[in-house]
């Protein structure tokens, strides 16, 4: 059984909503247990960390970068680092903005390079856009053509779970990718 956690920091709700969906479909993958938890709770308790076999972090893009929850608990998570604990683990990023683009890129940067000083593997994504295959830009995957995370779109002040189909489903391919591809590298 593969323990998989999904951390994240949202705000307004939007990155909790795509969060879950990851988490979602990173669960339909058998034999896989999938932990959702918010990364201010582990702010306090990051040894927690060494109980799951990859993460899949996500934080909304503030300002070009992740949000200050959510580099809090980076940041509390030296301890680990200095002793390497989490090396070898598998991690992927996702990150939520208003904009199209946002630099949601400089998040994900972020999160890969946290993740590679903690000596994780880390994880893109490998799903190609479908609006090159016909189907209409709202309904499809990777619709925003990011390769090193998962990207989505919140309109901003709007509802939790007003994302357009494509990044509802991209956030459920991109979580069971992780899932699958945990399956086959990992013990």
């Amino acid at each position: 059984m593969k323990k998989l956690a999904v951390i994240y920091h949202s705000a307004h709700g939007h990155t909790e909503h795509i969060a879950r969906h990851v988490a979602e479909g990173a669960g339909s993958v058998p034999d896989t247990a999938v932990h959702v938890v918010k990364a201010e709770e582990l702010t306090s308790m990051p040894n927690d960390l060494l109980a799951f076999d990859g993460f899949l972090f996500g934080s909304p893009t503030y300002l070009g970068g992740v949000s200050g929850p959510f580099k809090n608990f980076m940041d509390a998570t030296g301890g680990l680092w200095r002793t390497q604990q989490l090396k070898g683990k598998l991690a992927a990023g996702f990150t939520v903005s208003s904009l199209p683009a946002g630099d949601k890129q400089s998040t994900l940067i972020s999160l890969f390079t946290f993740c590679m000083q903690h000596g994780m593997l880390w994880v893109g994504n490998p799903i190609l856009p479908e609006q090159h295959r016909g189907i209409p830009y709202d309904e499809a995957a990777n619709r925003l053509g990011s390769w090193s995370g998962l990207m989505a779109q919140a309109g901003h002040a709007a509802a939790a779970d007003a994302f357009v189909a494509g990044d509802i489903k991209t956030a459920r391919m991109f979580g069971r990718n992780f899932a699958e591809t945990s399956r086959r590298i990992c013990c």
